[in-house]
């Protein structure tokens, strides 16, 4: 029978093992010298030139820098629909309103004029998200920022070591959040990573994440349960030794589906940019269900649909978006399938998945 190919494999190993048995042995297993050393090393890692404040998870990390950086009741954030709905739940989380506004067809990045008509009286900021590892349009982005007096935010939950110009993603906004969840281009087994632009923000999220406290009992405001512990920061210290490698891996595969998939549309990189492949996603036709079924069935292929349903049509946010037209988030939502691209794929991997495809594409599924 023919091995599975999942869509995404986290990899944990031995040198994970003996960090987390390290700190075990330790006895300091909640937040401490790891989670410490594991903030620094992230910041000069991926060159960011700004202080990292580890938390428990990708959308404290959203929630936190939000709140940190003065987002509130009243307050509006324009936010992309077609993204996870981390997104626009931690606008929601501070009291302020998501506002969503539509994507260009190429990045799946927010675009700028739909932007740039969405700003209202009330708008605070912009949440622009890294969709996929390929970095927004944060120069037209931060431009209108400026123009208008508000701030720019970074979701790059799935960007790890992107950049645009040679400037790394997570260096542009007031803040930015990596996720370290155990899909994304690196983890720490769950976790997140908040980037601050400033001292003042980097010490507003060191507060909100430990109950509102810089020394023990002396809590300066009201606060959350937010922290890393020692164990998950071993974890992530260990990754970053390991991400550029992985990454290059991923940069590679990526090319070979490039070179190789015929009758779908690859995912184009900008001029500039320098795409980390979170997700290697194309575009399919009309039946983009029916193949994925197929990829999977016939082919014991896994594949991901991200997103399905776009955040201004979810349950739990279609009150901030009534009768809201996104036609290119629509668009994406109906024909985006993600391929596996990680580095545990095989060169007999990547020629299967390659025959794969074009065979369904042929076959009209």
């Amino acid at each position: 029978m023919t091995e599975f190919i999942p869509a995404a494999k986290p990899i944990i190993g031995d040198d994970e093992r003996a960090a987390v048995d390290r700190v075990l042995r330790s006895g300091m297993i909640a937040q401490g010298p790891e989670v410490a050393a594991f903030e620094e090393e992230f910041s000069e890692h991926f060159r960011l030139g700004r202080p990292s404040v580890a938390v428990n998870s990708g959308t404290s990390g959203l929630h936190l820098g939000l709140l940190a950086a003065g987002v509130g009741p009243g307050d509006e954030v324009i936010v992309p629909s077609f993204t996870f709905a981390a997104t626009g739940n931690s606008v929601a989380l501070t009291g302020a309103t998501p506002v969503f506004a539509d994507i260009e067809p190429h990045t799946f990045s927010l675009d700028p004029v739909a932007v740039e008509a969405a700003i209202t009286p009330r708008t605070k900021g912009i949440l622009a998200v890294h969709l996929y590892g390929h970095p927004a349009r944060v120069r037209e982005l931060e431009a209108i920022a400026n123009r208008h007096g508000i701030a720019l935010y970074e979701d790059a939950a799935q960007a790890h070591g992107a950049s645009l110009d040679g400037r790394p993603v997570g260096s542009f906004g007031e803040f930015a959040m990596f996720s370290l969840y155990p899909t994304k281009n690196m983890t720490s087994g769950e976790g997140g990573m908040v980037v601050a632009g400033s001292g003042e923000i980097a010490r507003s999220v060191r507060l909100l994440r430990n109950q509102g406290m810089e020394k023990q009992y002396e809590n300066e405001v009201v606060g959350f349960n937010a922290r890393m512990t020692d164990v998950h920061a071993a974890i992530g210290r260990v990754q970053l030794t390991k991400v550029d490698e992985w990454t290059r891996a991923r940069q590679a595969n990526a090319a070979f589906f490039d070179s190789g998939l015929t009758g779908v549309v690859v995912p184009p990189v900008e001029e500039g940019a320098v795409h980390v492949y979170h997700q290697y996603t194309i575009r399919v036709g009309e039946d983009r269900d029916g193949f994925v079924r197929a990829l999977r069935e016939e082919h014991g292929i896994g594949s991901g649909v991200y997103y399905p349903i776009p955040n201004h049509r979810l349950p739990s946010l279609a009150r901030y978006a009534p009768a809201l037209d996104l036609p290119e988030t629509e668009r994406a939502a109906r024909e985006v399938v993600s391929l596996p691209v990680h580095p545990s794929l095989s060169q007999a991997d990547l020629e299967r998945i390659v025959a794969a495809v074009n065979a369904l594409v042929r076959a009209g599924a």
